[in-house]
């Protein structure tokens, strides 16, 4: 996503020491991204704490019931290799506006599913028109937010998605509790078409000059990253992270520690238990960016792997499992923003098709981790978070080659 037109003013901008007048002010354009990111991406998670109440009302099993979770990932996937090219051609905010009437839509039409084909069909229909929101709302931090703003912003918003994970189900929860599961996501669209003002009103819209590279070149430039070798490895390992952070949220919710199992309050707070970590990350963003991107990436990786090995052996200690999901939580939240900083320095040329395909992976990693769950659920809590802490290895060690690249001057 670097076109010609905007890097003359990152260069003449970046070491101005108040806020430039043509970068758009930060904070709002945050507060508001970050509790988009929490709505939208958070409608991939919705239905994991609404499994049961769905499974009765669909005619299936909660493990079948799954699919729901998955066909959304997959198709979310597919639409952020659509929607990064769409917001390097057309500009985010046009696109997250396009977006969010037409999630609102397929939103609600989940609501009316009579059994669980339909669902999955339509929850693979909400996936794809949800996916205009995130690579577009990245992309508006990268081309319209003041680079010594900008990886505080990046920090709030992934971990705002990240966040959705826990807010998302624990409303969810509560609202399926009260009113029903279908409740949930007619709340979900409403929520969406209320959000159409604000996007008008505060983020700026991307000038069309700035937009001449077309459609064909975005596309055209995926191929070309997924040749490179650092890259590739970096996206395999974004799919690892993923499905290990689904997946352990998956195995609380359908095969959870003896303690906490069929006591959906027990349940309730050991999700809740994670959000502290979310709120610190983008606090210590100051500190973490000392360290170079990658470095940051893989040391998240691997504490996230150590965490979950930890909580594999802790049993049905509530307390203690507690903590290491927190740890785990601040860890892949310390991940996302490094992972997307190298991304970016990788690919100064082509940033639109590059956070596409990184935020593909990050989904269909996401898409898998129900299932893997699904698939070890004989193996028990323990045997699950096991296997999902040698996933993490494997995560470990595809991103160890990014420690190579030499550090790139700061871009715009």
């Amino acid at each position: 996503m670097s076109h010609p037109t905007t890097t003359p003013r990152r260069t003449a901008t970046s070491s101005t020491p108040g806020q430039p007048s043509n970068w758009a002010p930060a904070a709002p354009a945050t507060v508001l991204l970050t509790v988009l990111g929490v709505l939208m991406v958070g409608q991939m998670y919705t239905v994991l704490a609404l499994l049961n109440p769905m499974a009765a009302a669909l005619g299936t099993t909660p493990a079948q019931a799954t699919w729901t979770a998955t066909a959304f990932g997959f198709a979310y996937a597919a639409g952020f290799l659509l929607s990064g090219p769409l917001s390097d051609r057309y500009g985010p905010r046009a696109v997250i506006t396009a977006g969010l009437v037409a999630a609102a839509a397929t939103t609600a039409a989940v609501s009316t599913a009579p059994n669980l084909p339909t669902a999955i069909a339509l929850r693979s229909l909400q996936g794809l028109t949800a996916a205009t929101f995130a690579p577009s709302a990245l992309s508006y931090v990268v081309h319209h937010v003041a680079p010594r703003r900008r990886g505080t912003a990046l920090a709030c918003i992934t971990s705002g998605m990240l966040a959705a994970a826990v807010v998302m189900q624990i409303g969810a929860q509560a609202v399926a509790a009260g009113i029903g599961w279908r409740a949930v996501f007619w709340l979900g669209a409403a929520l969406m078409a209320l959000s159409l003002a604000p996007v008008r009103r505060v983020l700026r819209p991307t000038p069309r000059h700035g937009t001449d590279c077309g459609l064909l070149q975005a596309f055209a430039a995926m191929p070309r990253l997924l040749r490179q070798p650092r890259l590739s490895a970096l996206y395999l390992s974004t799919v690892a992270l993923m499905s290990a952070f689904v997946a352990l949220y998956t195995a609380v919710a359908i095969a959870g520690p003896p303690s906490i199992a069929g006591d959906s309050s027990a349940i309730l707070a050991l999700r809740a238990s994670a959000l502290p970590s979310l709120v610190a990350v983008p606090l210590l963003a100051p500190v973490l960016q000392r360290l170079r991107a990658p470095l940051r990436a893989v040391l998240a990786f691997a504490l996230a792997a150590l965490t979950v090995a930890a909580g594999s052996f802790l049993g049905g200690h509530t307390v203690p499992l507690a903590i290491a999901l927190l740890l785990f939580v601040a860890a892949v939240a310390a991940a996302a923003p490094a992972v997307v900083e190298t991304v970016n320095a990788d690919a100064p040329h082509a940033r639109g098709a590059a956070v596409a395909l990184y935020g593909c992976s990050m989904f269909v990693g996401a898409s898998l981790g129900p299932q893997l769950t699904g698939a070890l659920t004989g193996l028990g809590f323990g045997g699950i978070l096991l296997v999902v802490a040698a996933v993490l290895v494997l995560g470990v060690l595809l991103a160890l080659p990014t420690l190579g690249r030499r550090p790139a001057a700061r871009r715009g």
